[in-house]
């Protein structure tokens, strides 16, 4: 099969994937092979490749946006069946058994597994992934616009989902890329004003089309105090800047798998009035199916810029430099 292969981490701007042909993947027991349609590029893409988050496997095919048909069952499967579309996340596997897994919380099992980081991923023309892990696609969305929901949108969602956001409130994005374009179509739709600060005026302009009340730039300050906020930016420098924005009691997420340092912080100015400061860890899987569910009745529509799989390394090149609109999602034909 054909894939994008990373040999060794370095800077996007190097071309680090290689194309190349690798034997077609057997699914283990209780997993599925499947045939990729479209598999969606994603910062955590960028931190794997480039080296801000530790190789875990070497080499690696990246990519844990990825939207197929299953091909071929492992012994035990039963869930899925030859023909089903799906899709396959960032979170690949838990153990089931720790105390975080039984509470609910599996996105912080330190057994866990990754996609794309732990185990190949989607930059190829087939993958594997315990059925259990798979997410049935809703009808309504191609395969190209389904693949950033896996991620953008999950992640998203979480995010959404820790800043405590009420319905009719009022939010604060940080940074404006795939992420943040899915998160402000479910925040609109629960009546929320929405106020976003992005460094790229093309971005800008995408947020007031989906719905921003306001739109600034580095440095700008909402007009009004926001009851939530997300940075999905990973600048710890916004840190400071989204707390002061924040109303008495409001809460921020960090929405990052990786951020640079945070600057200090000043107690009265930044943290009094009861404000908080939470961050994002992955996703569960009920996540997954709360944020597809309601893509699907909204509907969300990701904006998404299409490129071929073996122009991998432009897309991520593309995406590290703010130069897409939505997600980057590479098509497999």
């Amino acid at each position: 099969m054909r894939a994008m292969v990373l040999a060794a981490q370095a800077p996007v701007a190097s071309s680090p994937l290689r194309p190349a042909e690798l034997p077609l993947p057997e699914p283990g027991p209780g997993e599925v092979r499947v045939r990729v349609r479209a598999c969606a590029a994603c910062r955590t893409d960028l931190h794997v490749i480039e080296g801000d988050l530790p190789p875990r496997r070497l080499p690696l095919v990246p990519g844990h946006q990825a939207v197929g048909v299953v091909e071929a069952l492992g012994a035990g499967a039963s869930r899925l069946r030859a023909g089903d579309r799906v899709g396959i996340a960032w979170l690949r596997s838990t153990c089931g058994r720790c105390r975080f897994c039984v509470a609910g919380r599996e996105n912080l099992c330190e057994g866990s597994t990754y996609t794309g980081w732990t185990h190949d991923g989607g930059y190829a023309e087939q993958a594997c992934v315990p059925e259990a892990f798979a997410y049935r696609i809703p009808p309504g969305f191609d395969d190209g616009e389904a693949a950033p929901l896996l991620c953008a949108g999950i992640i998203g969602y979480r995010a959404l989902r820790r800043s405590c956001l009420a319905r009719g409130g009022r939010l604060g994005l940080y940074g404006f890329g795939s992420s943040a374009h899915v998160a402000i179509q479910v925040a609109v739709s629960w009546g929320c004003a929405v106020y976003v600060v992005t460094r790229d005026a093309a971005h800008r302009k995408l947020a007031l089309d989906l719905g921003a009340r306001w739109a600034g730039g580095p440095g700008e300050a909402p007009p009004d105090r926001v009851d939530a906020a997300i940075i999905f930016a990973p600048a710890g420098e916004l840190v400071p800047a989204a707390l002061e924005a924040l109303d008495a009691g409001g809460t921020l997420a960090l929405a990052g798998i990786h951020m640079t340092d945070v600057p200090r912080l000043g107690y009265e100015r930044h943290l009094f009035r009861e404000k908080t400061l939470r961050s994002v860890t992955a996703n569960t899987r009920e996540d997954g199916e709360a944020l597809l569910s309601e893509a699907a009745a909204i509907p969300i529509r990701p904006r998404v810029t299409r490129y071929a799989l073996g122009d991998a390394n432009r897309a991520l090149q593309d995406l590290a430099r703010d130069r897409v609109e939505g997600t980057a999602v590479l098509v497999v034909e």
